[in-house]
């Protein structure tokens, strides 16, 4: 499912406007990349929560020439499925 199928559905479901539910998609996304940007951890209770890790820097391999290189350190986003998501895929 992509962006526009989500709007889709989400108008079809709450009998919003595409264009509100658009509005809610967005601002859904945009408050949840403030939220982790700050380092701050989001969790939606049922469904899972999204959180920032630090990926330490580390030596990796060039796969086609075998050559030792260095891979930055960075920041990850990670989430983990609350119970009632993962009783509904299961």
């Amino acid at each position: 499912m992509n962006k526009a199928e989500l709007i889709d559905a989400i108008a079809a479901d709450s009998k919003l406007s595409k264009a509100d539910s658009k509005r809610a998609v967005d601002a859904i996304v945009n408050t949840t990349q403030k939220a982790l940007k700050k380092g701050d951890r989001v969790a939606l209770v049922g469904f899972g929560s999204w959180s920032v890790s630090k990926r330490a820097a580390r030596v990796g391999r060039n796969p086609q020439t075998g050559k030792e290189i260095k891979i930055a350190a960075k920041n990850v986003v990670k989430f983990k499925a609350g119970a009632d998501l993962s009783g509904a895929v299961n």
